[in-house]
């Protein structure tokens, strides 16, 4: 799979997500504390988001990171999405949640601060 593909596959599966928790851009990226610009592109395939980023969505989503690579799409004529065995969903998961405890600690830390 080539990078734009992945790009525009996550992105579309954050739109997925977002539409199907009824929520508007808007309230993503505040959920998220992203701006409405870097989601527009984020969805829009234009941008990859970095990996507290992508914590920051999935957390805003209620979903766990690796559901933005595969989701949850059931028709396949809606299916943009990645197929992972489980094993590699289980690393993509441990992965990004050491990367979220550390985004999480260092924004308690700065708050406290």
């Amino acid at each position: 799979m080539q990078e734009q593909e992945l790009k525009e596959k996550v992105g579309k599966n954050i739109k997925f997500f977002r539409f199907r928790r009824q929520m508007s851009q808007a309230d993503l990226a505040e959920k998220a504390q992203i701006s409405i610009t870097s989601l527009s592109d984020i969805e829009r395939g234009n941008n990859f988001p970095q990996a507290k980023t992508l914590c920051s969505l999935a957390l805003a989503l209620g979903i766990e990171v690796c559901s933005l690579f595969k989701g949850e799409n059931t028709s396949d004529e809606q299916n943009t999405l990645l197929e992972f065995s489980e094993d590699f969903s289980r690393h993509i998961n441990m992965a990004m949640e050491t990367v979220c405890k550390q985004y999480i600690t260092k924004k308690s830390n700065q708050t406290a601060g």
